[in-house]
């Protein structure tokens, strides 16, 4: 039997808004509190360089949209659409990692091409990747399923899985290569978590969304990243749900009329809001909580395209600029010991020429991002250019527009995000195990009706929607007694 009161969801993420939607479907009244003018979390698009140029504010580029378990349920295609490139990502090279020429490494959803094109490495590339396509809803049960302590419905993928993020996560990760382009590929891929390479954190990052670029891709969401917010948020108002925006919620006693309350905060949010509610052993355990390194964004207004060196580039929407697998390293061992890297890893996504309807013609909206220490107010924008510039020649010269987010400004921006570290607590082992503490049901905290749905929760980051998924099937098993309902179109 449902509660007359219901439940209260804080934050409006995509995690909060899965939370909300699950609740709603199943017969709970919900009402979402977000602290923000607009809803969307990391999923917000706006104006945010100039009038009628919309940039993505944090996520750009969905890996996880068409592949995990809960947009799947959701049947997210059908309510938005999405572009799916050929190729999923690209990572520039020079020199002699280029083989003798400036030529990049390309991750086409088609392996067998990725493989034709990385040239003596391709073989052993492919055979990296192939077991883990052919057995990809156990790799992604496994990856995403909701905590490490649950034992894998594919034993032999959770295998295939962990032996390959030994491999590259360990000095070993470059025994099975013999060239710079199928390495590169990797890590640039694997450095999206924000941590020193090799390790295994990092690695089992590389290696999931690796195997989702050969498999449903990266797709690029039409009209920008908000509408993925949009579609679950139509989904709650439909089953009664209700969304209050600019609503700070401070003190856990603000939502004294409800049953059960949601947090899509960080561990440490969930604190400052709720630790009078909590016991003290697990709000010292929350304390215990580390959050990782940051990134700083700069958003590009250019009058044209990326005049990439190696034209193949343009037809991936993400690009990975960190040159060799060794470059790449360098940076983010620079990053965990507190300094800013001359030549940075950057993270770049070109919307355009997959999304034209986006922007007027003529306007090309670039996205980027780059690793900074925690909590970090240094202005990364002449590092950034430097990097694109280095792969592609001119393309200063393009700019007609840019504005930089410091980690400390970005912060400010989210209050999940400590120092800038955008995926709620800091990708580790440890935190795989222990997010935020080691539990078989992580999301429900000891406190009676409270349960944590952010990234600080498993699976951790990414736009997925399982963390907001996992805490209200927890919460409808414990509080309400109710399965957890059907979430397609149809139902």
């Amino acid at each position: 039997m449902t509660s007359s009161r219901g439940a209260a969801v804080i934050g409006a993420g995509p995690n909060g808004l899965a939370a909300a939607v699950t609740l709603s479907r199943a017969g709970v009244p919900v009402t979402v509190f977000e602290a923000a003018e607009t809803i969307g979390g990391g999923t917000r698009t706006a104006e945010v360089v100039e009038p009628g140029v919309l940039h993505d504010v944090c996520s750009a580029i969905h890996p996880m949209a068409l592949a995990t378990g809960f947009f799947r349920a959701f049947e997210l295609e059908r309510r938005m659409e999405f572009v799916i490139p050929e190729a999923s990502y690209a990572n520039p090279l020079d020199g002699a990692a280029g083989g003798g020429a400036d030529r990049a490494a390309i991750a086409y959803r088609d392996l067998a091409r990725t493989a034709d094109e990385l040239g003596a490495d391709g073989a052993a590339y492919a055979r990296l990747y192939r077991p883990l396509l052919r057995r990809l809803d156990g790799v992604v049960d496994f990856a995403l399923g909701g905590g490490m302590l649950r034992l894998p419905g594919d034993l032999l993928a959770a295998l295939l899985t962990g032996l390959r993020t030994l491999e590259q996560g360990s000095p070993l990760w470059n025994l099975r290569f013999r060239e710079e382009a199928a390495p590169a590929l990797i890590s640039g891929v694997a450095a999206h978590s924000i941590g020193r390479m090799p390790n295994p954190a990092t690695a089992a990052v590389g290696v999931v969304l690796g195997a989702l670029a050969h498999a449903s891709g990266w797709p690029v969401p039409v009209g920008g990243s908000r509408a993925i917010g949009d579609a679950l948020a139509a989904d709650l108002l439909a089953h009664g749900g209700r969304i209050e925006t600019a609503r700070a919620i401070t003190d856990v006693r603000e939502l004294d009329g409800f049953d059960v309350k949601l947090f899509d905060t960080s561990a440490r949010g969930l604190v400052r809001i709720a630790g009078s509610e909590l016991p003290g052993r697990y709000r010292r355990a929350l304390d215990r909580f580390r959050y990782g390194d940051a990134a700083a964004k700069v958003d590009f207004v250019l009058d044209g395209p990326i005049p990439w060196r190696d034209p193949r580039v343009a037809a991936a929407p993400t690009v990975h600029l960190g040159g060799s697998r060794a470059e790449g390293a360098a940076a983010e061992l620079e990053v965990a010991r507190g300094r800013h890297p001359e030549r940075p890893y950057v993270l770049l996504a070109q919307t355009a020429g997959f999304d034209p309807g986006r922007n007027a013609p003529g306007v090309n909206a670039v996205w980027s991002y780059t690793h900074v220490p925690s909590g970090s107010t240094h202005d990364v924008s002449t590092a950034v250019i430097g990097q694109i510039e280095r792969f592609a020649p001119g393309f200063r010269d393009r700019i007609r527009g840019m504005r930089v987010t410091t980690a400390a400004q970005l912060a400010d921006y989210n209050r999940n995000y400590h120092g800038g570290d955008f995926s709620a607590g800091a990708v580790t082992m440890r935190q795989l195990f222990a997010r935020p503490v080691v539990s078989a049901d992580p999301w429900r905290t000891p406190a009676r009706g409270i349960y944590l749905c952010s990234s600080s929760a498993p699976p951790g980051p990414g736009v997925h929607g399982l963390s907001g998924w996992y805490a209200a099937r927890s919460a409808l098993r414990h509080e309400y007694g109710l399965p957890s309902p059907e979430l397609g179109l149809g139902q």
